[in-house]
């Protein structure tokens, strides 16, 4: 097993990887405009812990600013997932990184034009792996509302385990919301 050290979880920039269908590379000023009407629709927030809707104006812009500085500190990654082909954005995909505890937390949205097309899969298990054997992680962890089956089914399909329900965790809008957590474990087999 591959143990978290100084020099995996040392990596400073978001590196981009590449599926057979999706290219994941860092943000750009240039996805702000993609990333509103994405992000801002309404079926994509409601299916997600952290984003708001409405989407705020000038959200994007300052989330994206985040991210070098956040690999920069070793706090995480964020990724643009954008197709292979043409290079529309289809979503966002990301690791929060806790390198004391060699773990991360894997977070991700799709836009809804894109739902159900195994993209978001391909992304998760793309990420995994560079978690996994590049930053050597000892653990992964995401969650999602117990509403959103298809999140769920990606995490399930990627190898992470359903470990358990928080209930009344999150505050979406204006009601408490039960989490499903799940998780996965470098020794764990695919």
């Amino acid at each position: 097993m591959q143990e978290a050290n100084s020099e995996s979880l040392g990596m400073r920039t978001i590196p981009t990887l590449t599926t057979e269908r999706v290219v994941l590379r860092p943000f750009t000023m240039g996805d702000v405009p993609a990333v509103c009407v994405l992000a801002g629709d309404a079926t994509v927030a409601a299916t997600t812990l952290n984003l708001p809707h409405p989407y705020p104006e000038g959200a994007a812009s300052a989330w994206i600013d985040t991210h070098a500085d956040a690999a920069a500190n070793g706090d995480g990654f964020t990724w643009a997932i954008v197709h292979g082909t043409h290079g529309t954005l289809l979503g966002a995909i990301s690791l929060g990184i806790a390198p004391r505890h060699a773990r991360a937390e894997l977070g991700y949205w799709l836009g809804a034009p894109y739902w159900n097309m195994g993209y978001m899969t391909e992304a998760a298990r793309c990420v995994l792996n560079f978690g996994f054997a590049q930053l050597g992680l000892h653990r992964v962890e995401s969650s999602c509302f117990p509403r959103n089956h298809a999140s769920a089914r990606v995490m399930e399909k990627v190898g992470l385990r359903h470990e358990g329900l928080l209930r009344g965790y999150i505050r979406k809008d204006k009601s408490f919301e039960d989490v499903l957590i799940y998780a996965r474990l470098h020794s764990d087999a695919d």
